[in-house]
Formats: C-alpha cells, sequence, structure tokens
C-alpha cells in the first residue's frame, strides 16, 4: 500500500546525527510524501515504560529546534509540531507558533494534567494560531480519553487528535467517549486492526488520520495495518491525504 499518497501525521525526530536524513530515507522507502514531525528523545524509553505503569513526570524541554531545523528547506514535505512542556511559561509557545504548524502535549512525558490551567493555556495559543493539537492520553484521571474530551468541548474551534489508537491497544471505548466530539479525530499508530476497523465504522474515515510513531514504529507496519483492512480507496484517501491536510489548514492537492 500505498498506491495513493501518503501523509504520516506522526513522526519523531530522535535526538542523533543523521536523524533527519534517515526519516526522509524512510519516507521514501515507505513511498511516503509528507510527515508531521515531532521532537523525540525527551525523555528516555525505559523511564517513559516507567512512567506510564507507575506515574511520574519530566520537566525537559523537547529539542523544538531541531524540529525547525530538519523540516526547513524540505519545501514542506516535513511539517513541524511544536512539543511543549507544560511546565515552561505558555509565552515560549506563544512567542514561536508562528513557525510550527501544530501543537503536542503529552501527560505521559511531562505529567501534567489535561485539566491544568497550564494546558488549557497552551491550547489557547493553539486556537489563536489555528494549530491542531496531538495529545497521547493515559489512564491516570486527568490524563484520560474522557479528560480529552472536556478540553475539547472547551475549544470547539480546535482540532484535537487522540494520538495511538487511544489507550493500549485495544481502546473501544476511546471510540465510544470521541464519537459524538466532531473535533475529535483518531491517529492509528499502535493500535490493534480491529481498532482501526471500529473507528472507520463508528467515527467514520473523515475523523482518522494515519500515522506511524516512527522511529519507534517502522511505517511499513502502521500501512500494513490498512494493507490486511482492505480498506476501499476513497477511505484510504481520506485517512492517507484529506484528513491531514484538512488539519493542516492546506487545502488538498
Amino acid at each position: 500500500m500505498p498506491a495513493q499518497p501518503v501523509l504520516d501525521f506522526h513522526v519523531r525526530l530522535a535526538p542523533r546525527p543523521g536523524a533527519d536524513e534517515r526519516l526522509l530515507s524512510t519516507l521514501d522507502d515507505c513511498g511516503l510524501v509528507r510527515a508531521v514531525v515531532c521532537a523525540g528523545g525527551t525523555i528516555d524509553l525505559d523511564r517513559l515504560a516507567r512512567q506510564l505503569v507507575e506515574g511520574g513526570h519530566v520537566k525537559t524541554d523537547a529539542d523544538n529546534d531541531a524540529v525547525l531545523d530538519a523540516c526547513s528547506g524540505t519545501d514542506g514535505r516535513l511539517v513541524p509540531f511544536f512539543f511543549a512542556n507544560p511546565h515552561s511559561p505558555s509565552r515560549e509557545y506563544r512567542a514561536r507558533a508562528a513557525e510550527f504548524r501544530g501543537l503536542e502535549i503529552s501527560p505521559a512525558v511531562h505529567g501534567v494534567d489535561l485539566t491544568d490551567p497550564r494546558v488549557v493555556e497552551l491550547v489557547g495559543v493553539a486556537a489563536e494560531f489555528g494549530h491542531p493539537v496531538y495529545v497521547v492520553c493515559l489512564t491516570r484521571r486527568g490524563a484520560g480519553v474522557g479528560d480529552l474530551v472536556a478540553l475539547a468541548r472547551r475549544f470547539p474551534q480546535v482540532n484535537f487528535v487522540l494520538g495511538h489508537s487511544g489507550i493500549g491497544n485495544i481502546d473501544f471505548y476511546a471510540l465510544t467517549l470521541i464519537r459524538d466530539e466532531p473535533n475529535i479525530l483518531l491517529e492509528t499508530s499502535g493500535g490493534y486492526t480491529c481498532v482501526a476497523d471500529a473507528a472507520l465504522t463508528r467515527l467514520g474515515a473523515e475523523r482518522v488520520v494515519f500515522g506511524s510513531e516512527y522511529p519507534l514504529q517502522h511505517p511499513t507496519v502502521e500501512l500494513a495495518k490498512f494493507e490486511a483492512l482492505k480498506v476501499p480507496p476513497e477511505q484510504w484517501r481520506q485517512i492517507a491525504w484529506d484528513n491531514a491536510h484538512r488539519l493542516l489548514g492546506e487545502e488538498k492537492p
């Protein structure tokens, strides 16, 4: 798969020499035309895994400058998102928002609830700049899908993307929670094929976006998910291309 153009809505830039070249090479190998890029390496993976189970947080700023550097000169092929640190003042995002195309908030990394006023301030800035907001939810109170729903209702003018098919790999409950929230879309990396299939039925193809979470997951794995589902070409076009461009405020190429 792809017989049609694909925009990968969620890749990370690893903080290693040559990471941008490897990213572009991987996109070429997989036939991916564009990608939304967020900073990686903000937290050690072993610590992240422990925080997912036991809680905790870091106060480390993501390397958003490296993301901008990697995206510059690619003629829009790589699309930069700002990975916000709610422990830092929202004015830092506001001052640079025009350089980016969207916002990421991760309670898994920084440990700040989606109900926290600092997160609300960040989303308010995103609303001003027309940025979509990518969110990774947790089972912890304050960071769950229900909390994302409450945030999305507070900002109906903002488009939110629930990352990684919800929480875990079989989160049908997330689909139920976001079903009646038209400004929340689902990004499908990590989830089982049954969840992607259910999302197409319950949310509709217009509310699903393809993402891989490269380099933690190779794009071919996530592409295989939709290949296995035999998604009709018109739906695949929406998932892989049209919806992402709508979120970015771009006319469909």
